[in-house]
């Protein structure tokens, strides 16, 4: 059985919108205003490695379908560009009628039911980068097997309705830590907290 695992960028405020720039976002691409260092590279780059396929919400997956083919060849980025292009990938959407992106499925039925069939049939973690929207989905629909948060010392609030609380049921308790044993508080711009929610 899977283990849905998502990975979130996010400011001190609370913001994930937008981190690399490419959705029109007035703050977009705040990300790229810090070097998150060669241990952040390194767990961002583990975390892809450790994955056995990726889930995407519709926003998230045309960013990157956009954005990775193409960079196969990048003296940087090469190697991370060749595992997620050829990773077996989900995207979930009501509106996306085929995926051009290989090695895409798109799942546009019910959601829980889907993303429990990909539980299923994927044995590993099934990595979510980004998604907002699917990753509350995820937690009301109780599937979501932990939470990674790579902060990033920025505020960047501006109302937005995809920003507020969602509403609905409270969630159970979750179990935050830092990595490595060190406090949460304690640690570098890049490896923030993680929640386990099993």
């Amino acid at each position: 059985m899977g283990k849905i695992v998502a990975t979130e960028f996010i400011s001190l405020d609370g913001v994930i919108e937008d981190p690399g720039g490419s959705e029109d976002y007035v703050h977009g691409g705040w990300t790229f205003e810090f070097d998150r260092g060669e241990e952040g590279n390194r767990f961002k780059l583990g975390e892809l490695e450790e994955a056995e396929a990726q889930l995407f919400g519709r926003v998230t997956y045309e960013g990157f379908a956009a954005a990775w083919p193409g960079r196969e060849d990048d003296p940087h980025m090469g190697d991370f560009a060749k595992m997620i292009n050829t990773m077996p990938k989900y995207v979930y959407s009501t509106t996306l009628d085929m995926a051009e992106w290989q090695n895409t499925t798109v799942l546009a039925g019910d959601f829980a039911t889907d993303i429990a069939r990909v539980k299923q049939e994927v044995d590993g973690v099934i990595l979510v980068a980004g998604s907002a929207r699917l990753v509350q989905g995820l937690l009301a629909a109780d599937l979501l097997d932990e939470l990674r948060l790579m902060q990033f010392p920025v505020g960047r609030r501006v109302r937005h309705p995809r920003r507020e609380r969602p509403q609905g049921p409270a969630h159970p308790r979750r179990r935050a830590h830092g990595r490595r044993g060190r406090p949460a508080a304690d640690l570098p711009v890049g490896l923030k907290a993680h929640v386990n929610c099993r």
